[in-house]
């Protein structure tokens, strides 16, 4: 069976744990892999050993050993879910599953700035996940400031763009329909 790995890409309150839930619920033989939980394990249990600045050293470690284990030790598809905004870190990771054998999927989230403004006005998902922020108000300012690099096709064997929830389903059975054949 050829094996797939999903990820999603997009800012905050985008939609891509509410996809990745979804498609987890309808892809036979499948595991999410979503950096929040790690998150929110390192931030309850080691918050002191979380670095002061930079990169989340510890975080990208546990979830790099998460996704080592998935791919030597089980036959499952991988659906790994968190923003992934950074092109130069999508491509490494993508062909790291590459060399290991995996068919890669990208999905982008490009939905409109005000809808998720919106969402994070009302949302009531835990801040716990944060190390250098207070809000998801503050996530979403400091990634629309970010400079971005939209996926681009040569970085996945697929790629996908939701612009809005109506293409959520559409691109889940596309997903379906390429890993679910034998």
């Amino acid at each position: 069976m050829k094996r797939f790995v999903i990820m999603t890409v997009g800012k905050t309150h985008s939609g891509k744990s509410t996809f990745a839930k979804v498609l987890n619920g309808q892809l036979p033989n499948s595991v999410v892999i979503d950096q929040d939980y790690q998150a929110e394990f390192i931030n309850r249990y080691y918050r002191s050993l979380q670095p002061d600045s930079g990169p989340n050293t510890l975080k990208h470690a546990m979830s790099q050993t998460i996704v080592d284990y998935a791919m030597k030790e089980t036959d499952f598809h991988l659906i790994i879910c968190n923003s992934n905004r950074s092109r130069n870190g999508r491509i490494q990771l993508l062909n790291y599953f590459k060399d290991n054998g995996f068919a890669t999927i990208l999905v982008y989230f490009n939905i409109p700035f005000d809808i998720l403004k919106d969402r994070v006005a009302v949302t009531k998902r835990s801040t716990s996940i944060f190390r250098s922020a207070a809000t998801f108000d503050e996530v979403l300012a400091r990634q629309e400031a970010e400079v971005h690099v939209e996926p681009g096709e040569e970085e996945a064997d697929l790629l996908f763009t939701i612009k809005n929830e109506g293409d959520i389903q559409t691109v889940i059975s596309s997903i379906l329909s390429k890993a679910t054949v034998r």
